[in-house]
């Protein structure tokens, strides 16, 4: 079973750290506006999903368009490139904690539904197996359902030739949610990546290191090649 290293101890989000039951308490101390899920909501939004679930077999997949590509912390058996129509990768959650801090709000991904005719979302599959799927979905639950940030749900996917071969949990945009923020402008999301920081890393790393693991696949995605090129260029132009 495959699993991809976690940042060193102190550094980043580590599978430690989900297991450890630190990181909403972590979270609500940056931010104590913020409403973080209990484990009761936290596991009642876990059960909705699986009670829906559209495919049985041997495991079932985890669609990842950010930090999952390069830090998923979940052990899994295949990992592929997929792609996902009529969804995109936005800019569209403003954090003030993790990656950013109440005085300075950073920015985290998000997917977003997008036209029909889009282009849609090229990403990566991890695939659970069935034995694991208890304690794995627990420690994907913990990381990305800590507030009401993300709505999952399951989305189709495709592989490299357009062919649809199942259905994955993909943690798309609350639209609803206190932190949406698509519509800001660019020179804004610029500003942020650049320049947010907090307890689990920078905008900033998080940006490049997921065009990072975006290219290791294979995958050029031009609106995350426009926003490292400019903040890159911010980034120096201030040092």
């Amino acid at each position: 079973m495959a699993d991809t290293p976690a940042p060193p101890a102190g550094q980043g989000l580590t599978r430690e750290l989900l297991l450890s039951g630190a990181l909403p308490a972590m979270i609500a101390a940056t931010n104590p506006e913020m409403h973080v899920l209990s484990d009761a909501e936290r596991n009642a939004s876990l059960e909705a999903l699986l009670a829906c679930r559209p495919e049985r077999g041997d495991g079932l997949w985890v669609f990842a368009y950010g930090s999952l590509i390069w830090n998923p912390l979940i052990q899994f058996t295949d990992r592929l490139l997929a792609h996902v129509p009529g969804w995109r990768r936005s800019f569209c959650l403003s954090v003030k904690s993790g990656r950013g801090t109440p005085e300075a709000p950073g920015l985290m991904l998000g997917l977003i539904e997008d036209q029909p005719e889009g282009p849609g979302c090229g990403g990566v599959v991890f695939r659970i197996p069935e034995a694991a799927l208890a304690l794995e979905l627990d420690v994907l639950w913990r990381r990305e359902m800590i507030a009401a940030g993300y709505t999952p749900r399951w989305v189709a996917i495709e592989d490299a030739t357009g062919a649809r071969f199942g259905q994955a949990i993909a943690f798309t945009i609350n639209c609803d949610g206190p932190g949406y923020c698509d519509n800001l402008p660019e020179e804004e999301v610029v500003r942020r990546l650049a320049t947010a920081h907090g307890r689990l890393g920078s905008g900033a790393e998080y940006l490049f290191r997921t065009q990072a693991g975006l290219a290791e696949m294979g995958i050029v995605d031009p609106f995350v090649a426009r926003l490292a090129q400019l903040v890159d260029r911010r980034m120096k132009a201030v040092a």
